[in-house]
This record gives C-alpha cells, structure tokens and sequence, in this order.
C-alpha cells in the first residue's frame, strides 16, 4: 500500500513538473551552470566517480541514487527531478539496470523532455553485453565488474563530455587517458593474481549474480544465490541450487555484497561451514573516506578481498 502510494506521488511530482518547469528556467539552467560549468547528472555512484575522474573541476556533478542505495529499483526525490531538468548531458549505465520497477529512469527523462543519445548517454555504450541465464533476452546490467569494461565507460564519458563542451576537451581527454592507464594497469594485474588459484577454488560465491563479467574477464567461476536484487531472494530452491555447487567446488570463503541483506548468505554458511569473508561492493561505492569510496578504490578491495578469501585453509 505504502508502495503504491509513494509511486502515485511520484508520478504526480512527473506530471507537475513536466508543466511548469521549463517555464521557470534562468539562463543558466539552459546553458549550463551560473559558473558556466557543464552540469553533469548520473544515475549511481559508480558512474558519479567515473564522470568526475574525466570532469574533474570543469563540471558540476550531481547523482540521483546516493551510496548505499541500489539503482535497480529507485523512487526520484524532488530534487532529483530539478537537477535532471537542468543537466546539460546525463549519463546512465544502460543494459536495463534503471528500468526496475516502473521503469523510473525512463518516465524522469521523458518528462525532462531530454533526448536520448544526446543528452542523455549509455555509459555501457561499447561494452559486449552478456545476459541472465534465466532470461537470455534480458542483459545483466553489471558489466562495470571488469575492469576492461570500466574503462570502456571512460571512454564514452570522455566522447560525451568532449561532444558536449568541446573547449575543455583537451583537459578531459588528458584526464581520461591517466585514468584508463591506471584501470587497465589493474586489470593486467588481475588476470595474472587470479590465474595464479587453483581453477577448483577459483569459484566466487555471492548473494546477487553480479559477477558474470567478472567472471569472464578473470576466469573466475560465478556462483549465487539470486540473479537480480529485483527478484526473490533466498527461496528453497535458490539455496539449495548454491549449496549443490558449492559442494562441487573447492570453495574456501562465501562473500555478501554491501547492498543486499546478509540473511540469506548466513544460512548458506551455516549449512556449509563456511565463513563469511567480508563485505564486497557490487552496485553502490563507500560512503566518502571509507574504503572504497571510488570505483578504483572499489574493484582494488573486491579483487584483495577474493584473492585471499579463495585461498583460506
């Protein structure tokens, strides 16, 4: 009930705003920010960290869902409608990440009256989609796992940001270049560390199926409980499915995302004997000056935290 009235609200906040926004504008809001800086929104965390790496001081940056919040299903605050009706260029991931529930990112843009592939972009735009094993028509949204791909994302905010002001596009494509190095320095690394485990141990058990590009770029196994945070999580023949495979394996350690309840992974470790590693990030970084507050600083503590999980005796 609760549910359904928030979603009304919000659709009425949509409907209100569409009318009267664009009547209320200053200048600034239509060609960028009072400082003349490009206003720049993202739809998470993640892709907030990747834009300002690029951005840097020549940008105002603003994000709809906040650290801690998963993306996949997501009711827009007031505020949020504001800073997307005013954004020069708004980046989301694509691959059906924002399309839970109402399908909310969609309904915010249109009522924005923003265009797609304009001033609204695919950060995943270049990026091989893989897809859920239980419904090969839909793609697995968590493609920023790799870091081959993380990169990929760069790639397509810098175009973006260059398209959208050309003058700064040699700082961004400078800053772009830096970053990419150090992405790609770290998936090099990668690779090498995780060919290094036994293939049997090699296996990363989690409560959501995020990992299936992870899995491919590292040659590690993804296993889990549920596939999408947007579905049941924890049914009888869920755990019985991730305790079948465990059993198989040669795992060491079970590992619990830092968005999801750790219920169900608890009882997967009661049943199994296994401990619990640590905390992983997966759709949301740290809060700022916690580890893990970028996304390098993020896919650094996933890849330490694995390594050593797989190798517990």
């Amino acid at each position: 009930m609760l549910k359904r009235l928030s979603m009304t609200i919000i659709a009425l906040a949509f409907t209100v705003w569409g009318v009267v926004a664009f009547t209320q504008r200053t200048p600034e809001t239509v060609d960028g920010s009072a400082s003349g800086k490009l206003r720049v929104v993202t739809t998470n965390s993640i892709l907030e960290d990747m834009v300002a790496q690029v951005g840097g001081d020549r940008i105002e940056l603003y994000s709809i869902v906040k650290r801690g919040v998963d993306p996949h299903e997501y009711d827009p605050q007031p505020r949020d409608i504001t800073e997307t009706g005013q954004a020069d260029l708004i980046f989301h991931n694509g691959l059906n990440l924002e399309t839970g529930g109402s399908g909310w990112f969609k309904k915010l843009i249109n009522s924005a009256h923003k265009i797609w592939g304009d001033d609204v972009v695919a950060a995943s735009t270049g990026v091989t989609p893989l897809h859920l094993s239980t419904n090969k028509n839909e793609q697995d949204p968590h493609a920023w796992l790799s870091l081959a791909n993380g990169a990929q994302y760069v790639r397509t905010i810098t175009k973006a940001l260059v398209r959208k002001d050309p003058a700064n596009a040699a700082y961004y494509e400078r800053r772009s270049a830096d970053y990419i190095e150090k992405l790609t320095r770290l998936h090099k690394r990668t690779q090498q560390q995780f060919a290094a485990v036994p293939k049997n141990a090699r296996v990363l058990v989690t409560s959501e199926g995020a990992f299936k590009y992870f899995g491919k770029a590292y040659a590690v196994t993804p296993v889990y409980i549920w596939e999408l945070n947007t579905e049941a999580q924890g049914t009888p023949e869920q755990m019985q499915t991730v305790l079948r495979k465990i059993r198989s394996s040669d795992v060491q350690a079970l590992f619990v995302e830092t968005s999801v309840s750790p219920k169900s992974m608890e009882k997967v470790s009661h049943e199994t004997g296994l401990p619990i590693k640590d905390k992983i990030f997966t759709d949301s970084l740290a809060p700022r000056g916690q580890t893990g507050d970028t996304y390098y600083a993020m896919m650094q503590w996933n890849i330490k935290q694995m390594l050593v999980g797989m190798k517990i005796k």
